[in-house]
């Protein structure tokens, strides 16, 4: 069967996407130590390696692949994680779908490509086990106090003491000293967990909470630590915490598939609201008790 030459180039397009995945897959599959994710991964890559021959049979061309994009994605997943690159990936690659839904009344043997972009890639992403994921719960548990606490903290200090080096040296004592009481609640919770029914271990989520929080910490007291003005270094400490909050929502909802804009803004709402009311406690504390440093 003829088909016209605009259809043509699209399908070659599509061929050249397909075999790209096939090698990204492969090379993360090749280093990747679990048994069960290395099985999904062989398995998305003989779809894709099937999809490419189908594609191949109609066009009767090569494709050739995008190194540049298996690089850069072998590297994303070794850097974030294989759920987040891999997931990120997928939403990216939208042209496959498009093509093979734009030319469904044209070749036939893209209806079943579609229904595979569409559905089989998710469900086997699905499958993959990753230990960051598994601890989210206890690293936004680190991230959430973190910003919560410290946000909060270093607003009221901005106006109580007006003194940036002072306010960075109290919020690192205070993040420190947070940071392992949050650790050391988490290993006691994950420990109770452990008798119940859960494969995390409770020293691993004491130290994902510790760490998130004490990060945190660092990347909030920065500002006071570099600019001598309280008020630019609030601002840029609030700037920061929003840009935390948005970064760290981006990571997990792509991870897991989930949706980004209503999570951010719900935690980014709660983390200002407790700034501001620290903000009013900051100007009391100053206005009632007169502190001068």
């Amino acid at each position: 069967m003829a088909y016209s030459e605009h259809a043509i180039r699209q399908l070659i397009l599509a061929q050249g996407n397909e075999i790209t995945e096939s090698l990204i897959y492969d090379r993360i599959a090749a280093r990747t130590s679990d048994p069960n994710n290395r099985q999904v991964l062989e398995r998305i890559a003989n779809e894709e390696r099937r999809h490419y021959d189908i594609l191949k049979r109609i066009t009767g061309h090569d494709a050739r692949p995008n190194l540049v994009k298996v690089a850069w994605f072998s590297f994303v997943t070794r850097l974030f994680g294989l759920s987040f690159g891999l997931r990120l990936m997928e939403q990216g690659e939208e042209l496959a779908g498009q093509v093979y839904e734009a030319l469904q009344g044209e070749v036939a043997d893209t209806r079943a490509l579609l229904a595979d972009e569409q559905k089989h890639e998710t469900e086997l992403l699905d499958l993959i086990e990753e230990e960051r994921i598994e601890y989210a719960g206890s690293m936004v548990l680190g991230l959430n106090d973190a910003l919560m606490e410290l946000t909060g903290a270093l607003a009221g200090l901005t106006f109580a003491l007006q003194n940036s080096h002072l306010i960075a040296i109290t919020g690192f004592i205070t993040g420190v000293a947070a940071s392992m009481s949050m650790a050391a609640s988490e290993f006691l919770s994950a420990r109770e967990d452990a008798d119940i029914e859960t494969t995390k271990k409770p020293l691993k989520s004491a130290a994902y909470t510790g760490v998130a929080y004490i990060v945190t910490v660092l990347i909030l007291i920065s500002p006071y630590m570099i600019l001598n003005n309280v008020y630019l270094s609030a601002a840029v400490m609030l700037t920061l915490s929003v840009l935390i909050i948005l970064a760290y929502n981006f990571y997990i909802t792509t991870a897991k598939g989930l949706k980004l804009w209503r999570r951010f803004f719900e935690m980014a709402g709660i983390s200002l609201c407790v700034a501001l009311i620290s903000f009013g406690v900051g100007i009391l504390i100053r206005t009632f008790i007169h502190i001068d440093v």
